[in-house]
């Protein structure tokens, strides 16, 4: 519990350090921000006044605070560029983006470990160095080029699915799950090799521990040994693996929702980036960090517990 209770603390302090760092990043930014709402052809006194009512012209030090603070209450402030209310707006952007990872796991997830335990299984013969270059290949590519290479193919050529994957509240489940079918085709690809090698890499660790040769003497079968033996107890690093790629999938999707045009938060960030809404970028910042956080946080909690070397370290 006490070591739980430290890694809780220690992921508060870092979520802490980074509202630091994106608040002073944003301030270090070259230009003016009223300038860039008002244009080139503001006057003088609309700068002025216009700084004035989005508090520029108070220390850096108080904005940062008074801006935490509201995040803190759930108040991420108001768009400079459309007046609306940006926690409202995240809202549904991030239940898009929460979607689209969610089915990309439940596909990306059960692969990766089944994969991973035939790679395992056939260890160095042909099943496993297929598919450690076709993971290894994919996960070689950026983002964008294995998104457009899948729309190439999947879209184009053949027209099985949309390329582009709007979705709206009204559509029914499978109309959503069609449209989103390319984006996530690509994350799955893009996670698929880190947790299938690990899950590859931690089972043949655990194969060369006595209990296994002792499993092998009585005459198991080697799908029985992983199985029963080797796979339960290698389940603490692929189960860390499995969470920081989960995490990925939530942050990591600004790439794929721009290449797709999709509705999340990822694709909100960009669009308000090229029109320098520092709160938005803000908000979105703090959240992006905030869910990677919680969930490394969540994949060392598993770890202790699923441990018992970490649960009792005397």
């Amino acid at each position: 519990m006490k070591l739980v209770s430290q890694r809780i603390a220690l992921g508060l302090v870092l979520i802490l350090a980074i509202s630091v760092l994106i608040f002073a990043g944003t301030e270090i930014l070259p230009g003016d921000v009223a300038q860039s709402i008002l244009g080139q052809s503001a006057t003088p006194e609309a700068l002025a006044n216009l700084r004035e009512e989005l508090g520029l012209n108070e220390p850096a030090l108080s904005r940062y605070l008074d801006w935490l603070f509201s995040a803190l209450q759930g108040d991420l402030g108001t768009a400079l560029t459309n007046g609306k209310d940006i926690a409202s707006s995240i809202a549904g952007r991030l239940g898009n983006t929460l979607f689209l990872a969610f089915w990309a796991a439940i596909i990306a997830v059960p692969l990766a470990l089944t994969l991973g335990l035939v790679a395992a299984r056939y260890a160095g013969r042909w099943p496993d160095k297929l598919i450690s270059g076709v993971t290894l290949a994919t996960i070689s590519l950026p983002e964008f080029v294995v998104g457009y290479i899948v729309m190439y193919i999947l879209a184009v050529n053949y027209r099985l699915f949309p390329s582009t994957s709007v979705i709206y509240d009204s559509m029914s489940l499978w109309e959503k799950l069609n449209a989103i079918a390319l984006p996530v085709i690509v994350l799955v690809l893009v996670v698929l090799a880190h947790m299938m090698r690990m899950t590859r890499a931690a089972i043949l660790n655990v194969m060369q521990s006595p209990y296994i040769e002792t499993a092998e003497l009585k005459g198991l079968k080697p799908a029985a040994i992983i199985a029963r033996h080797a796979f339960p107890n290698a389940v603490a690093p692929v189960v860390n693996v499995v969470m920081l790629n989960l995490a990925y999938l939530v942050v990591g999707v600004v790439v794929v929702e721009v290449v797709f045009v999709y509705p999340g938060i990822g694709q909100y960030l960009v669009d308000h980036v090229s029109k320098r809404d520092v709160p938005v970028v803000q908000a979105c910042g703090l959240i992006f960090a905030a869910v990677y956080i919680s969930l490394n946080i969540l994949a060392d909690v598993v770890s202790i517990l699923t441990n018992p070397r970490l649960r009792h370290p005397k």
